[in-house]
């Protein structure tokens, strides 16, 4: 990967910014370290003394600027819409904008909603018409026109509209799928799906008491005739009378459907269900102390990873025509009966004084918590499945055998971390019978192509990550986003679907996200960069192309601010190869001689996440805060350790079974940057962070406690076994199965090693990391007789808070910690 580091001197020019956006995209050429780098143009340094205050930058972010959202084009690939919020209220009125003249933007009227919010419509395959899903209806658009007609006037929420092959238009409605006839107007139940046994399930599943009670009373084998003789009669009725339905599937009692997928052609069906008890673990309660009626109100809300059992579905294909059921059995997968966690297992015994037996049984599977992971080919002639392991170290893409009913394996993706639950992207390459995938065996998300009798092909390979992929409608090249260029910047890239003319689309040095217009010619972008929140811009889906800027909502207070850039520096790892990449905060004229600085050490949330990028932050509260620390003469360092996104596989999987340490080793490392580097005195650096970060946080005080002169840990996870199982069981197993992980990952079980000061700032209506986290940590140093911390809660807040005045407080304890501890 190329080394970038972003020279010090840029910082936010208000009079590029405020020019033209078609121009922003040029750059010039800036020298560091031997290479020559790319700095966009709005990056040149702005002579403004105004002082960021905190009560500024912890305000109602409005003050910033009201970004897009939820952007999309138009059916005309000449129209682009998108979301913007409106000052001081939680309401996004709908707008839209030409992709080919510089326009104002228009606010779409509320009657022509229906028409114009259609951002998950389906085309026919003639591409004339749409169909979508509006405020629970069915609608359907002639494109041409603009002219809809409303299929359904229910109450109902139909759902998953689609064309059939045969032009009709098909949906869903809880459990019950239609097929709306266009030319007739005749509604026609294709299947339903029934939470109970049949008959004949239902008599073979009884116990031995009611079996006994059958032969010993008369009555009850009467009531039981007489039941069957109707049945009966219901049955031969259905069989010779064609106006009567014959949809019903019986699926088990108990049970629920996960996933149900119908076919184009109308006559085949996929379906997943899993047993409600099974996969409906107990859940917590979470108290609600501020209500509007004054009552403590008792919110349910997941389950912890400890409570968590094993979960699986049953899958089945289901033919509409003939009302058969198959079952498609898991054991066609290869590696589904291993014991994968054996190595895990025998060590967690060993400890205990006991062996451990390998065990080779069916593993628990199911459709994979992934966009879209049933996709039928566009002539539904054949189906694909993504399928994963309860334990999460299996992915299998599937195809089915619809002659013989059951599961063909096409890719099995083993990790012995766990499996990424991103770049998960598959689907077919046309009506041919070859499909196209993401995997990260190669160590980063890369692209294949795959014949269903055939071995798979590599269509792109690097050290860089591949996402949102878009096949173009003749199936010749693939659309993509990747950081080819460096780990932090984003742009658009094209290839054919063979591999060749690998083209880059975008050269803008920051983060990019985007979208093909329909006719396929113009890239609809959104672009953000160090010092700018995302606008929109568009550009022909060529290479060499200048962007056009569509929308400017940066505020003009904002833009007067003297917000600096980052610098964005590989911080050298004394524990692997690959550097640590690193957003720094410098003040202004920074000496690396003389008196030394102070530092603070951000530590950024969610793990998996990077936040060293070039592109505009989600902590952006963090941005402004860490600006204002430079500004009073801080160093502020902002690391992706171990454990970020954005780094390929081994980075993402270096805190198996062992969170926190791998990234506080990455943590001394920046501390031994900023000292050999940053002219920061060792004697004075602070850290802090939220979520995982505040994890990270008591975990270097916990565990080094003489690095750090104080710390802050804000909605913090203290005892892994309390979060979620869908996030923890990937990095650290069950607490069933891995003991060992749980404790060595959990700060509770270093608290002993605090002595420094320690800021405990606390949501109490968080559903996300329980209150009672930081309740266990509080009484855990109460126990161990700690003087040297505080702890602030706040009642009416979730994980991410979300009153001005919250942020505020919090923020006012946080410098405060640092202005007397530092």
């Amino acid at each position: 990967m190329k080394t970038l580091l972003i020279p010090l001197a840029i910082t936010l020019s208000l009079s590029a910014c405020a020019s033209n956006m078609a121009s922003a995209p040029s750059s010039s050429p800036e020298i560091v370290d031997g290479e020559a780098q790319t700095v966009l143009a709005n990056n040149t340094e702005v002579s403004n003394n105004t002082e960021i205050t905190l009560e500024k930058i912890m305000s109602d972010p409005d003050w910033i600027a009201r970004s897009p959202k939820d952007w999309y084009w138009g059916d005309d690939s000449k129209t682009i819409y998108y979301k913007q919020k409106r000052v001081g209220s939680p309401v996004y009125d709908l707008f839209s904008t030409a992709a080919t003249t510089q326009t104002a933007s228009e606010r779409v009227k509320l009657a022509q909603l229906h028409v114009k919010a259609d951002t998950s419509s389906q085309l026919n395959n003639a591409g004339t018409h749409a169909v979508y899903i509006y405020e629970g209806n069915v609608f359907l658009k002639e494109l041409a026109t603009q002219a809809t007609l409303q299929l359904t006037y229910t109450s109902a929420i139909e759902k998953t509209p689609v064309f059939l092959v045969n032009g009709n238009v098909a949906y869903r409605v809880k459990n019950k799928f239609f097929e709306h006839d266009l030319a007739t107007s005749r509604v026609r139940e294709l299947a339903s799906l029934v939470m109970s046994a049949d008959n004949t399930e239902s008599q073979s599943t009884r116990s031995y008491i009611a079996k006994e009670q059958h032969v010993l009373i008369d009555y009850v084998a009467l009531q039981q005739r007489n039941k069957a003789l109707k049945n009966e009669q219901k049955e031969r009725i259905k069989s010779r009378n064609s106006t009567i339905t014959q949809t019903e599937f019986y699926l088990g009692a108990g049970n629920r459907v996960v996933h149900a997928s119908l076919s184009p052609r109308g006559d085949k069906m996929i379906v997943s269900v899993a047993s409600s008890k099974s996969s409906r673990s107990q859940t917590d309660i979470m108290p609600n102390y501020i209500s509007d009626d004054g009552n403590i109100h008792a919110k349910r809300v997941r389950a912890r990873v400890a409570d968590n059992r094993k979960y699986q579905e049953s899958l089945f294909l289901l033919d509409l025509k003939s009302g058969q059921k198959f079952p498609l059995s898991y054991q066609q997968l290869p590696g589904f009966d291993e014991d994968v966690l054996a190595d895990v297992r025998k060590e967690n015994y060993a400890r205990e004084g006991k062996s451990y037996q390998v065990k080779n049984t069916p593993r628990n599977i199911h459709v994979m918590r992934a966009r879209n992971p049933i996709q039928w080919r566009e002539d539904g002639q054949q189906v694909a499945i993504l399928l994963e392991a309860w334990d999460n170290k299996d992915r299998w893409l599937t195809s089915v055998n619809l002659f013989e009913n059951k599961l063909v394996s096409q890719h099995r993706l083993h990790d012995d971390a766990w499996v990424n639950n991103r770049f998960n992207e598959f689907g077919w390459l046309g009506n041919t019978n070859h499909l196209f995938y993401l995997s990260e065996e190669s160590g980063y998300s890369q692209l294949y192509t795959k014949s269903l009798v055939g071995k798979a092909k590599k269509v792109t390979s690097g050290e860089y990550e591949i996402s949102d992929v878009i096949l173009s409608k003749d199936a010749s090249q693939f659309f993509f986003k990747a950081n080819m260029k460096h780990p932090g910047i984003y742009e658009v890239y094209s290839v054919n679907v063979d591999g060749e003319q690998f083209t880059a689309l975008t050269d803008l040095d920051g983060m990019v996200d985007f979208k093909l217009s329909p006719d396929e010619s113009t890239l609809l972008l959104e672009y953000s960069s160090l010092t700018m929140p995302p606008e929109l811009y568009v550009q022909r889906a060529q290479a060499g192309q200048t962007p056009t800027r569509l929308t400017f909502t940066v505020s003009d207070e904002f833009l007067a601010m003297p917000w600096t850039a980052p610098n964005v520096v590989p911080v050298p790892s004394s524990h692997q190869e690959l550097p640590v990449y690193s957003r720094v905060y410098l003040p202004k004229e920074h000496k690396k001689d003389g008196e030394k600085y102070r530092a603070v050490m951000f530590n950024h949330g969610a793990g998996y996440l990077q936040n060293s990028h070039l592109g505009w932050s989600g902590y952006f509260r963090e941005f402004m805060f860490h600006n204002m620390l430079a500004q009073q003469g801080y160093v502020v360092i902002d690391m992706d350790y171990r454990a970020s996104k954005g780094y390929g596989r081994d980075w993402r999987t270096a805190i198996y079974r062992h969170m926190g340490e791998p990234e506080v080793q990455d943590m001394l490392d920046g501390v031994q940057w900023l000292v050999n580097e940053a002219n920061v005195d060792e004697n004075r650096i602070g850290t802090y962070g939220g979520s995982y970060g505040g994890f990270l946080t008591l975990m270097a005080l916990f565990k080094e406690p003489e690095v750090f002169q104080s710390g802050s840990a804000l909605r913090l996870v203290s005892d892994w076994a309390y979060y979620n199982h869908g996030y923890t069981s990937n990095i650290l197993n069950t607490p069933e199965d891995d003991k060992i992980a749980y404790e060595r990952s959990s700060p509770i079980y270093f608290a002993e090693g605090l002595n420094k000061p320690l800021l405990i700032n606390a949501p109490m209506v968080d559903d996300n990391v329980f209150f009672q986290d930081t309740v266990r940590l509080v009484q855990r140093l109460i126990e161990l007789e700690k003087q040297n911390f505080e702890t602030a809660i706040y009642p009416v807040e979730p994980h991410g808070f979300v009153q001005p005045s919250s942020w505020l407080d919090e923020y006012r304890r946080i410098y405060k910690l640092f202005e007397t501890n530092l």
